[in-house]
Parts: C-alpha cells; sequence; structure tokens
C-alpha cells in the first residue's frame, strides 16, 4: 500500500525540470536556451547601400566593403548581420560568408571582403538575426571588372617623316586598344628634337574624341626642321607603353607678307634692343598696359624673341608649359625659359603677374622643370 505514493512522488519529480524549462523560456527570451522564433517578433531587412545593384567595381578597389543601413527589431533580442557572396544566384557557390556581425553604431553595418577573382559577376544578400528570428534577405549583384590592359595607340598621321604643311602639324592617333577594366582614357603626345626623347619640343596631354585622337603644338615649331613624335594612353590605373616613335619635317619659313600700315598693338613702340635682358624686359613691359592672361602670353613671347635677337646670354630662350594650377591659357604667366630636361633654366620677369605686374629678371633658383617652347 506504501509503493504507490512513493512512485507518483518520483514521477511528480521527474516533471519538475521539464515544467521549470518552459517557465524559463516564456519569462527570458534572452536566455540562449531559446529555441524557434519568438511569436510577435518582426524585423526589417536590412537596406543595401553599396555595392549598389549592378554597380562595376574596378579590380583596384579590392577589398570590397558590404554595407547596409541598419534592420529595426520590435523584440528584446539583439540583432546582428549574416553576410554572403556567391558567384550564383542561389549561393550554392559562396566566396564569402560571415555571421553574427555586430550592427554599426552609426546606423549602418559593415563587413569587408578581401578578395574576389577579377571579371566576374557577384552576387551579395544580407539579414538581420536575433537567435530566434530573422528578417528577409536583401539581395543585389556586383561586377569585378578585369585587370585593366591598356595597349599603345596607333600613329596616324604625320609618319615617315613626310613634310608637314604648317609648322603646327596636327598630330593624329586612334583608339587604344582596351579591355573591360579601362575606363575614361587620355593620351599624352611627346614631341622631340632627337629619337631618344632628351630634349622635349612639345609636350601635350588630350582627352580621347571617339575612333581618333588629335592634338595641335601651342606654338609654331622651327622651320626646316626635323622632329620626332610617339604617344601613350593613359587611364587612372594603367599607362600603356609608347607608340612607336615617328618622324616629320616642318616647312621653310615663309616671306612676311608686306602690311599696308601698322597694325593696331597694346601700345606704341619701336624693336627692345640691348645687352642687358632686364632693360629688354621693361622694354617689352612699357608696350602693355595691365596685362589680361592673353596679353601675358604676347609680353612673355616679345621678351624671349627680344632676348634671343639680343644675343642675351643664357638663351635661346622661349616661353614654359604650364597646364595646372595657376597659368596663363597653358603656359606660366611669369616665366621665361631655356632648356629642357635636366639642363633647364627659368627666369622670372614679372614681380607680380596679377597684381602690379612690374619688370623684372630674377633667375629662378628651386624650379620645376616643364617643357619650354623655344621661340
Amino acid at each position: 500500500m506504501t509503493r504507490k505514493p512513493l512512485a507518483a512522488a518520483v514521477a511528480a519529480a521527474l516533471l519538475l525540470p521539464s515544467i521549470s524549462c518552459e517557465v524559463n523560456k516564456s519569462k527570458s527570451p534572452l536566455s540562449p536556451s531559446v529555441a524557434g522564433p519568438i511569436a510577435g517578433v518582426e524585423i526589417t531587412a536590412p537596406r543595401v547601400l553599396e555595392p549598389s545593384e549592378g554597380i562595376r567595381l574596378k579590380a583596384s578597389q579590392q577589398p570590397i566593403t558590404l554595407l547596409v543601413e541598419n534592420s529595426s527589431s520590435n523584440g528584446v533580442r539583439p540583432v546582428t548581420y549574416a553576410f554572403e557572396v556567391a558567384s550564383d544566384t542561389s549561393f550554392d557557390l559562396k566566396m564569402y560568408a560571415r555571421n553574427g556581425v555586430e550592427p554599426g553604431t552609426d546606423g549602418r553595418t559593415r563587413a569587408t571582403v578581401n578578395a574576389l577573382e577579377t571579371g566576374r559577376r557577384y552576387y551579395w544578400r544580407v539579414r538581420a538575426e536575433d537567435g530566434a528570428n530573422s528578417s528577409s534577405y536583401t539581395t543585389a549583384t556586383f561586377e569585378v571588372l578585369p585587370r585593366p590592359q591598356l595597349d599603345p595607340p596607333q600613329q596616324f598621321a604625320p609618319i615617315n617623316n613626310v613634310l608637314t604643311p604648317s609648322a603646327r602639324p596636327a598630330l593624329i592617333v586612334g583608339a587604344a586598344t582596351r579591355n573591360a577594366g579601362v575606363s575614361s582614357v587620355v593620351y599624352e603626345f611627346q614631341i622631340a628634337f632627337d629619337s631618344a626623347f632628351t630634349t622635349l619640343a612639345a609636350i601635350g596631354i588630350t582627352p580621347e574624341a571617339g575612333d581618333t585622337t588629335t592634338f595641335v603644338p601651342g606654338a609654331d615649331l622651327n622651320p626646316n626642321a626635323t622632329y620626332f613624335w610617339r604617344a601613350r594612353a593613359i587611364d587612372a590605373d594603367v599607362t600603356s607603353g609608347w607608340s612607336n616613335t615617328q618622324a616629320f619635317r616642318t616647312p621653310g619659313a615663309s616671306a612676311p607678307s608686306p602690311s599696308p600700315g601698322p597694325a593696331p598693338g597694346p601700345a606704341p613702340g619701336g624693336p627692345c634692343n640691348s645687352g642687358d635682358a632686364l632693360t629688354i624686359v621693361e622694354c617689352e613691359r612699357n608696350k602693355f598696359g595691365h596685362m589680361d592672361h592673353g596679353e601675358l602670353v604676347a609680353f612673355l613671347k616679345a621678351v624671349a624673341d627680344s632676348l634671343n635677337r639680343n644675343g642675351i646670354p643664357g638663351g635661346r630662350f622661349g616661353v614654359l608649359q604650364k597646364s595646372s594650377g595657376a597659368n596663363c591659357g597653358g603656359y606660366s604667366c611669369d616665366i621665361i625659359c631655356s632648356g629642357n630636361g635636366g639642363g633647364q633654366r627659368q627666369w622670372d620677369v614679372l614681380g607680380d603677374a596679377e597684381g602690379a605686374q612690374a619688370p623684372r629678371w630674377a633667375e629662378v633658383s628651386t624650379i620645376t622643370v616643364r617643357v619650354c617652347e623655344i621661340r
């Protein structure tokens, strides 16, 4: 008779852990023992920010940062994020996977993919999870372009040592062959006095203009002279090799045509002749009032011509090309130069090109070597 109550007590004791566990689950949703979705909890899907749908990334833009706008949740459990990158739409071939990414404090969450094979399309997705519930996936695609390859441009004209019709010949190249990893292209042109390109006569950078791109020197080349030229293509990430070297000849100097009368000029004044460089600079400066950019270039060319005509030591003189920073239509606003390369010399001939424009003659000790267009 006493065995039945004992058996019942044992059975009741065995049931207690199960009842206690159910009570803990319902009272503590933060407990790791919670399994399965919690009723009523909703987590919004994170919003993809970068890489955005369909974007094409250069190979140089790796590593790639996956960036999303954080989800919101009405649950009490903390949310983390799961990122996946795959080469197929079903995400069977995963290239990258990371779970448990803590949300960013700025309302955005990031994950970094160190390296992906170039020249392929990828699919990526992300969702928010709290250990019991999760949002739906947000999915996007992107492409990693191949590493850029860019060939030298083909030279169309002038070639084969042809005699050009002008002292400012048009140099023409065809569009350089490239792969999908190349974006916008510009072309660098060089004209030199020698085939080794140790002494440059002119340089220029011109944006691509379709099937052919043309560069014209900013000043006349010497008459009855042979020049050598080459070009190369440049992208933000890659530079092609130089094209082949081609030669051309410039025509002879033409005789000046008779003028019906004195041409209007900035101010009256005859030739500036002197054995002193500063005197020549002052003389040429007196022919102008306050000079705009076009007149500054005309003044510099006139100074160089007068210096050369009077055999001032240090020449032959010319004007200095300058396409960046403060410049006057592709030239320095206040510098006279001689020579090219390591032997170049430069002189400042205006105290303040934008202000009083006072004449001076001061050799520049620390220079940036650029192309000197010899007059």
